[in-house]
């Protein structure tokens, strides 16, 4: 399986996907930062995230899916420092021959990274 990792400050940029004749489904996600935290008003949210076990942490998610899914490939970009309000924080794009392992693959993906990558936030009033 295919991974590309990126943690960045830069925008994310729009990339078209790259599938090969055999693949299906190509599932996208990308988390964007809301006008609210807690109810309050916020102007942008500020990531901070401790690189080298974020890649750890990541790379044995990756591994998980590898295992559990036939996925061709996974491209993951996360945002570091401050985003705007509106602005995407993250994006996961998931290539799987079919759409129920590449939807399926994709949530894992962003519910074992909220619960196991380094990667804080805190809101910016």
């Amino acid at each position: 399986m295919k991974t590309q990792l990126t943690l960045t400050p830069n925008p994310i940029p729009e990339t078209p996907p790259s599938t090969t004749d055999g693949m299906g489904a190509v599932v996208t996600f990308h988390g964007v930062v809301r006008g609210t935290e807690d109810g309050e008003p916020i102007r942008a949210i500020d990531y901070e995230a401790n690189e080298a076990m974020a890649r750890h942490q990541f790379e044995l998610i990756f591994a998980a899916i590898e295992n559990q899914w036939p996925v061709e490939s996974i491209r993951l970009i996360h945002r570091v420092g401050e985003v705007m309000v509106n602005e995407a924080s993250l994006q996961v794009e998931v290539i799987a021959p079919h759409r129920a392992e590449a939807f399926a693959a994709c949530q894992f993906l962003i519910d074992e990274m909220k619960a196991k990558v380094p990667i804080w936030k805190r809101a910016v009033f």
